[in-house]
């Protein structure tokens, strides 16, 4: 996810960028905790499509930023997607077809009280780790500000390679699950 986020965390202040991702991760937390409680039946009886729709039309998303992210670079997120930085973390980063999967199977596996907690502390941690990334990014690139862009945008082109990967197979993934129904 940090990857996604390359641009906020190089062109936000601080503070704003800490409230936009504590404000998507609450978002994120309703979201999650409503799929770990309703699971695949929100897919199939209340939103009439199958799972496996959910996975390719997901898939597509994550290809088109992945393309784009390899060949423009970080800032081509915001491009992608305008609005409030909250909105840009939740959607498409955090609430995501991987991430919704994951909570649909928590709530499967585990009580809706222990799925509550397994998402909040996740997401707590995870949280935590971006703004300690932007607090060290922050402070080096004031010693070393060619260097830190440099390699930040180097290896954030290579993951967008293989955030394209886990996309074309979340797209197999589904078109699998759709064969397998027939």
């Amino acid at each position: 996810m940090s990857i996604y986020m390359l641009g906020l965390i190089r062109n936000l202040p601080a503070s704003t960028f800490n409230k936009a991702l504590i404000q998507g991760s609450l978002i994120s937390y309703v979201v999650f905790v409503l799929f770990a409680w309703g699971g695949e039946a929100i897919f199939s009886e209340y939103l009439q499509v199958r799972f496996e729709a959910f996975q390719i039309f997901g898939g597509i998303i994550f290809l088109v930023i992945g393309y784009r992210f390899v060949f423009e670079g970080a800032e081509t997120i915001g491009d992608i997607r305008g609005g409030n930085a909250a909105g840009l973390i939740a959607m498409p980063f955090m609430i995501g077809p991987g991430t919704v999967s994951a909570s649909v199977i928590t709530g499967a596996k585990i009580s809706l009280l222990g799925s509550i907690l397994v998402i909040g502390v996740t997401l707590t941690v995870s949280c935590s780790l971006l703004m300690l990334m932007k607090f060290a990014h922050d402070h080096l690139k004031v010693r070393h500000s060619d260097y830190i862009d440099r390699y930040v945008d180097i290896v954030g082109r290579i993951a967008a390679l293989l955030v394209g990967t886990i996309a074309i197979d979340m797209i197999i993934n589904g078109v699998m699950g759709l064969i397998v129904d027939f």
